[in-house]
């Protein structure tokens, strides 16, 4: 990672890259948002490369906070008579 960690900092010169030796924590990334949220990945026993997908998805990711939906199905105008299914009942 040492040698990968540099060449990551020169293509991406807006982010801040910082690396600190926390003893007894497992390593991990932390993603910080200027909305004030903070993202946290763990990469214990993953390979650079893996560690370096994760990093590029914090840096693509917007830092909202995951929302999750009440139904499968979204939509605007929700059909009055109901979703449509494909088992037909009579």
């Amino acid at each position: 990672m040492e040698s990968e960690l540099p060449t990551f900092k020169e293509k991406n010169p807006q982010l801040e890259v910082v690396t600190e030796l926390i003893r007894g924590q497992h390593p991990h990334l932390k993603g910080f948002y200027k909305n004030k949220n903070e993202r946290v990945v763990c990469v214990n026993n993953m390979t650079p490369e893996d560690i370096l997908l994760y990093a590029t998805r914090l840096r693509n990711a917007l830092g909202r906070k995951v929302v999750k939906l009440k139904t499968m199905h979204v939509t605007k105008h929700p059909s009055v008579q109901g979703t449509w299914t494909t088992d037909v009942k009579f």
